[in-house]
């Protein structure tokens, strides 16, 4: 499974990356005026730091105008996917880029139906939201295991990408089910590297090591 984290944060961008376990990046209009920087600035440095895929996201919601804003974007760097809503307009624009071999994020994807028209549609990437899925009272991940059974079954090439991802439990599931990716707040993956027994082995293994009265060198 890919990792790719869910922030326009930059310092947190950089230390995620500095594990090696950074696969990419996405972003919408929220978490980048979260931060409070310029759009396109904040991109190209993202761009920069990640060598794998960065969403940045069109905010337009007609075709020829989505078209006109992701020539900007797919211009900033070589690793852009341009992230569409989907909607019809959204799949038009979806289709377009995929033919000029565009990178192309389809988002806000809450049934299986709707995931299986963005894959006909070329998508390099679908984003069902579970977090949302699971707050309008639907089992959020039920929806993943749906996608995975359909794209399976026709050997669809669109890469599951888990979205509002709000706990280790969804990744643990995602995972679990044969998601491609997932992409998660930078809060929510440090979880992953936590556990309890861990934190006491260390603790215990120091301990003995400071009895020893040595050091390392």
């Amino acid at each position: 499974m890919k990792f790719f984290a869910d922030t326009a944060d930059i310092d947190d961008i950089k230390e995620l990356a500095e594990t090696g376990l950074l696969d990419g990046v996405t972003t919408n209009p929220s978490l980048i005026h979260k931060s409070g920087r310029n759009f396109l600035e904040v991109v190209k440095e993202i761009a920069e730091m990640v060598p794998g895929p960065v969403s940045a996201e069109v905010v337009a919601t007609d075709h020829s105008e989505m078209m006109r804003e992701a020539e900007i974007l797919r211009k900033i760097a070589d690793n852009i996917a341009v992230k569409v809503p989907l909607t019809i307009e959204g799949l038009k624009t979806c289709k377009k880029l995929t033919e000029d071999g565009t990178m192309v994020n389809v988002t806000l994807c809450f049934s299986a139906n709707q995931a299986l028209l963005a894959a006909k549609a070329g998508a390099t990437f679908v984003s069902p939201f579970v977090g949302r899925h699971d707050d309008a009272g639907y089992p959020g991940m039920e929806l993943i295991s749906d996608i995975r059974l359909i794209y399976d079954n026709y050997d669809f090439a669109t890469e599951i990408l888990v979205a509002s991802v709000r706990s280790p439990i969804h990744v643990h599931d995602a995972a679990k089910m044969g998601a491609d990716v997932m992409t998660a707040p930078p809060a929510v993956i440090r979880q992953l590297f936590k556990h309890p027994l861990t934190d006491k082995g260390l603790e215990s293994f120091l301990a003995d090591w400071q009895k020893t009265g040595q050091t390392i060198g």
